[in-house]
C-alpha cells in the first residue's frame, strides 16, 4: 500500500532542499473612512525544512498562514522578515535577472484550477505557455512538448485543441499539474490543490503525484486541512497556529505522537473510518 511505501522510505539529508526562518510577512492596510493605518500580521517566525524528494504537507486552520508562507516562498510576496533558503541559496538575496529564471524552479498548483487556467486558450497552448514565457525552444517544439506533458498526466490524445470550460474539474486539475512540470521544477506547492475534487479524483490524482515524484524527484509542499489526504501522501507534517509553525515531524510520529495541543486538537476532530461509513449510510 501507498502509506506503507510512504513509511519506508529514506528522507534523511544533510542539507533540505528549502529551509525557512523566522519568517513573517505584515501587511499595512488603511481603515474605512477615517484612513488610520493599521498592521495586519499575516505570517509570524515561521521556520520550516522541507527535504529533497518528500512531501511535507503543511496543516492549520483556515487563515493560520498556509497560503502566505507558500506565496512567500515561490516569491510572489516579498517577506517582511526572515530567511528563505532553496537548494543553499538565499533567496531574499536574488536580483530581478535571477529571479526571472529562478521562478521555473518552483511552481504553483491552485485549488481552483478553473479561475487558474486561461480560458482563452487551448489545452496545448496553456501547457506550452510557460516555455513561451522563459523563450525556450520553437512553437513546434513547446507544443510537442505540451503533447508529451498531457500525456503524462493522463489526459485524452485527442484534447489538444479543447479548452478549459471542456474538461471536468479532474481533468482541469491534471491540465494544471501538466503546466506546472513544463518547466521541470524541484518544487511543487500544491495549495489545497485537491480539496474541490470528489474522492475518485482525489485517489487517482494522488497516484499520478506520487509516480511523478518517484520519476522526477519532485519535492511537494501539500497545502491540506483534509488530515485524510495527508496521512496518505505526506513523508513529514508541519502545524500552522496563529501564524507559526507550531509543530514538524514525520507524519508517522505525528499521527501517532503529536506534542503540540493545537495539533492534538486537530488529530482528535479527524473522522474515523468508521464515523465516515457510518455517515454514508444514514
Amino acid at each position: 500500500m501507498r502509506n506503507d511505501a510512504k513509511a519506508q522510505r529514506d528522507v534523511s539529508e544533510p542539507e533540505p532542499l528549502v529551509r525557512i526562518q523566522n519568517l513573517s510577512k505584515h501587511y499595512v492596510q488603511h481603515r474605512p473612512f477615517t484612513r488610520a493605518k493599521f498592521t495586519v500580521h499575516a505570517l509570524e517566525d515561521a521556520s520550516l525544512t522541507i527535504r529533497r524528494g518528500t512531501t511535507l504537507a503543511l496543516i492549520g486552520e483556515s487563515g493560520s498562514g498556509k497560503s502566505t508562507l507558500a506565496r512567500c516562498l515561490a516569491l510572489l510576496e516579498e517577506a517582511s522578515s526572515g530567511a528563505i533558503w532553496f537548494a543553499g541559496e538565499n533567496l531574499v538575496d536574488l536580483t530581478p535577472k535571477e529571479l526571472f529564471h529562478f521562478r521555473r524552479r518552483i511552481q504553483l498548483i491552485f485549488q481552483d484550477p478553473t479561475s487558474a487556467l486561461n480560458p482563452r486558450l487551448t489545452a496545448a497552448e496553456i501547457v506550452a505557455e510557460p516555455l513561451a514565457i522563459q523563450k525556450e525552444g520553437t512553437k513546434a517544439s513547446r507544443r510537442g512538448r505540451a503533447l508529451e506533458l498531457m500525456a503524462q498526466v493522463g489526459l485524452p490524445a485527442d484534447c489538444e485543441y479543447k479548452r478549459p470550460f471542456e474538461f471536468s474539474g479532474g481533468q482541469r486539475q491534471r491540465l494544471a499539474i501538466a503546466r506546472a512540470l513544463a518547466l521541470e521544477p524541484e518544487l511543487l506547492i500544491l495549495d489545497e490543490a485537491l480539496s474541490s475534487l470528489d474522492l475518485a479524483n482525489q485517489e487517482m490524482l494522488l497516484e499520478l503525484l506520487a509516480e511523478l515524484q518517484a520519476a522526477q524527484s519532485l519535492t511537494y509542499l501539500h497545502i491540506s486541512h483534509d488530515l485524510r489526504l495527508v496521512s496518505q501522501c505526506a513523508d513529514e507534517v508541519a502545524v500552522m497556529n496563529e501564524r507559526m509553525i507550531v509543530e514538524q515531524k514525520s507524519a508517522q510520529e505525528l499521527f501517532a505522537n503529536p506534542e503540540h495541543p493545537y495539533t492534538r486538537e486537530l488529530l482528535a476532530a479527524m473522522p474515523s473510518l468508521e464515523s465516515i461509513c457510518l455517515e454514508r449510510s444514514a
